[in-house]
């Protein structure tokens, strides 16, 4: 008896759902997706433009925004590297010049060589960062165009290149080679 209680009591509280057919809603039309998107000639340009004017700027363009803090980091550490080069450049030429004035400066554990040698040491590594700056905000430049150009490739299956490997018919001796197919 108590299982027929239980069978019971479970068809009543599971077997009263009521179940719905599908309804004849909006009709979803399909988009066309082999038809080739604008390709836009101007935009590589604008793209080296706005990196030129903004480092970044370009990549937000083309938005790949997860390159917008390595092309900050670069620039910015090659930039304090220059100021801090900079900095200590002057120091030593400035100790150096008081020293030929006959004056007491801050390095009097150096003796002049020393200042020089720094001081050419420094001057070095401080026109070495500069021209690793310019370096990085062309890289910034080179990089918004290059990614703005290649947005723009198309890359359907009718064109494909791929490696192949085949048996050679005289030696029996496998060949590595590149295949080029193009499908109308």
């Amino acid at each position: 008896m108590n299982r027929l209680l239980y069978i019971a009591l479970f068809f009543i509280l599971f077997g009263n759902q009521n179940v719905f057919s599908q309804e004849i809603g909006d009709v979803i039309i399909a988009k066309d997706t082999t038809k080739l998107q604008e390709i836009d000639p101007l935009r590589p340009s604008k793209a080296a433009f706005y990196s030129a004017i903004l480092p970044g700027l370009g990549q937000a363009y083309n938005k790949k925004y997860w390159k917008i803090p390595l092309v900050y980091g670069a620039i910015g550490t090659s930039m304090y590297f220059y100021l801090d080069n900079n900095k200590k450049y002057h120091s030593y030429r400035d100790a150096y010049k008081k020293r030929l004035l006959g004056l007491q400066d801050e390095y009097d554990y150096l003796d002049d060589s020393r200042l020089i040698a720094a001081q050419r040491f420094y001057q070095r590594n401080r026109d070495l960062s500069l021209l690793v700056t310019i370096a990085f905000y062309v890289l910034n430049i080179v990089d918004a165009n290059v990614d703005a150009h290649l947005t723009q490739f198309n890359v359907s299956e009718k064109l494909s290149l791929a490696p192949d490997i085949y048996q050679n018919e005289f030696t029996a001796k496998p060949n590595i080679g590149l295949t080029f197919n193009y499908k109308f």
